[in-house]
């Protein structure tokens, strides 16, 4: 597992004081032997997925030393420790934390985005602002950010569908699958879905613009979680229609065994649950709007180059 980034302060500023020039490259290898980390490990990404989480950690924990004036860029991708970075480290012989960067003028004033003063109290995080602040990269709490707004909302899709009727949930079905570019146009997969009510099937929708399959579909609103008697009546039915391939939509959930048996027979089944239903109508702009856009840049190394 990557620790946080604050683990990463102390063994970066430590090596950085050994060597008159440091890399990055040699930082990512000291760090890869400090804490043990596998290929695996390395690989892992932000939930972004636009980097790993160990260079994303080393990126930030960079930045964060030279803006306490404790490192300074010697070139491009290398750098070494100042005066000022050499006394710092004398103070400590393990860990570096967030706090202790806070008690330099020039890192406060860049973390709280306000002039500092000498003699200015650091305010301490409480449990829940050091774990989910302190440990984090800038970007790992826009993730936590985004992700918990996201939950939240998904949250809300789900009980707002279920005080809606079927009829409804079933146009909501029709217009997320047309999104997801099944049946053609809206007003073609309307002809189909909802009228079928035929042997526990709910509708019909061609897999592709042309037609050249179709999909059988089952939208249950469902409070308690779907028996897997439904799943089993929706693949005899199936069956019966010699379709190859069905999706099962429900605002609730279903039990480890009906997993289990889609995944053992033919036709292909995709259960689709109430949280995965959400994100997908989150995801394809269905039944939600756009509040706000933020768009995150870096800067472009190569435009510098002379």
């Amino acid at each position: 597992m990557i620790p946080n980034f604050q683990k990463f302060f102390y063994p970066v500023l430590k090596f950085t004081s050994e060597r008159t020039e440091t890399s990055l490259n040699e930082i990512r290898n000291v760090l890869t032997q400090f804490f043990s980390l596998t290929e695996e490990e390395k690989a892992e990404r932000v939930p972004s997925g636009v980097q790993t989480k160990f260079d994303n950690r080393i990126y930030w924990t960079k930045s964060y030393l030279s803006k306490a004036k404790l490192i300074e860029n010697t070139k491009r991708s290398h750098f070494k420790i100042t005066k000022k970075g050499l006394d710092f480290l004398q103070k400590f012989n393990s860990e570096i934390s967030i706090n202790d960067l806070k008690a330099i003028p020039e890192f406060r004033e860049f973390n709280e985005g306000v002039p500092s003063t000498v003699g200015q109290t650091v305010t301490t995080a409480t449990d829940e602002d050091f774990q989910i602040i302190e440990t984090k990269t800038p970007e790992e709490i826009l993730d936590y950010s985004f992700t918990k707004l996201t939950d939240e909302l998904a949250s809300e899709l789900i009980d707002k569908i279920k005080s809606c009727s079927p009829s409804f949930f079933e146009r909501l079905v029709v217009d997320l699958l047309v999104k997801m570019g099944y049946g053609g146009s809206r007003k073609e997969a309307g002809k189909v879905i909802g009228k079928s009510n035929d042997g526990g099937i709910d509708g019909i929708i061609n897999e592709d613009k042309l037609g050249l399959d179709t999909i059988y579909i089952q939208a249950k609103k469902w409070e308690n979680t779907v028996p897997i008697a439904q799943i089993r009546d929706f693949a005899g039915s199936l069956l019966s229609k010699k379709a190859k391939k069905g999706i099962f939509l429900t605002t609730s959930d279903y039990p480890k065994s009906a997993y289990d048996f889609v995944s053992s027979i033919e036709p292909r089944i995709v259960l689709i649950n109430g949280k995965e239903l959400a994100e997908l109508m989150i995801e394809h702009g269905v039944g939600v709007s756009t509040k706000i856009n933020y768009e995150v840049k870096k800067m472009d190394i190569d435009y510098f180059e002379e």
